[in-house]
């Protein structure tokens, strides 16, 4: 399915040299803010209070947002549980202040909005737990990275597997860069946005790479940067149709989903956005500078001491 046709190819990769620069400058930015100011780490990771309330009837989250916001409390985190009558509520840890104090103080100004509010239970997560969430997190996202590098060095070659990886980590490093820079908190659910771009960035680059492999074997005379610029170009109609229906959904839980979906989408969106751009201009670059051939992806066949050429190839035994 194609909303257009592009007759002409695109020069993608004559400017690819720019934009590769742009790409380094922003990811080393994303490196520094990464380090200077480090990530806004949410309550399950650093641990804190966790409180589940239950009202007699219907509660609007925001209400409870609210009141629990003129307490002075920060980062506070307010959600639906089960139904719209139970609330969970999580609360970073605060010094000088134990957990019982904290939510004896919550639950206080929760009585004086609504007298009817029940405390149903109070946890305590200690820093423990939080570390120990963070590293299985690193390890999540590095089982994702090495399984990436080895689906495409067997599927493709490792020039590609390469290409991807670095394309990959450019993507998370730099949603990791403006979550540090802007001091957004960054939660187990932004964490699984983060390995949602992994394959979904993935995805584009390896759409890109099967129809540049297509390609060495169709255009017998184009040279490699014709050869990706017309795999970009015909790609061009399905990234918009398969982007711009997944960023549609992404944008309505960004505007209409609420606190509790709002850095889960950005993140997304920030992902989307960076893994187009990453495919075509780091991924495909990258490729292209490792020296990828038509040799690379085609391996001719030795037959009776003669080497014969792929028998797939649409034009095995034409010349240039």
């Amino acid at each position: 399915m194609e909303f257009f046709k592009i007759q002409k190819d695109i020069p993608f990769m004559k400017n690819a040299l720019a934009f590769n620069l742009v790409s380094f400058i922003t990811f080393v930015a994303a490196v520094f803010f990464l380090f200077s100011r480090g990530l806004h780490l949410s309550v399950e990771f650093t641990g804190g209070t966790l409180m589940e309330v239950a009202y007699s009837q219907p509660v609007d989250v925001n209400q409870v947002r609210d009141t629990i916001g003129k307490l002075g409390l920060n980062d506070v985190q307010v959600q639906n549980f089960g139904s719209t009558r139970d609330v969970l509520i999580r609360m970073p840890a605060l010094r000088g202040q134990t957990s019982a104090q904290q939510s004896e103080q919550v639950l206080a100004a929760l009585k004086a909005a609504e007298p009817t509010v029940e405390l149903r239970r109070t946890e305590f997560v200690g820093p423990q737990v939080g570390d120990e969430l963070a590293v299985d997190g690193l390890k999540a996202l590095g089982f994702v990275v090495l399984g990436i590098m080895v689906y495409l060095a067997f599927r493709f070659e490792w020039k590609f597997s390469v290409a991807a990886i670095i394309a990959n980590l450019h993507d998370v490093i730099i949603i990791l860069g403006f979550f540090a820079f802007f001091q957004w908190e960054f939660s187990l659910p932004v964490l699984a946005a983060v390995l949602a771009v992994l394959g979904y960035s993935v995805n584009e680059s390896v759409v890109i790479f099967d129809r540049i492999r297509e390609n060495f074997r169709r255009y017998r005379k184009m040279n490699t940067r014709e050869i990706i610029d017309n795999a970009i170009t015909a790609t061009i109609s399905r990234t918009i149709i398969t982007h711009g229906s997944t960023q549609l959904m992404v944008l309505a839980m960004l505007f209409f989903g609420g606190p509790t979906l709002h850095y889960f989408a950005l993140a997304l969106t920030i992902g989307i956005c960076f893994g187009i751009y990453s495919s075509v201009f780091v991924a495909a670059a990258i490729a292209m500078w490792l020296g990828i051939e038509r040799e690379d992806l085609i391996k001719p066949i030795a037959k009776d001491g003669v080497v014969d050429e792929d028998p797939n190839d649409p034009n095995a035994g034409a010349r240039i």
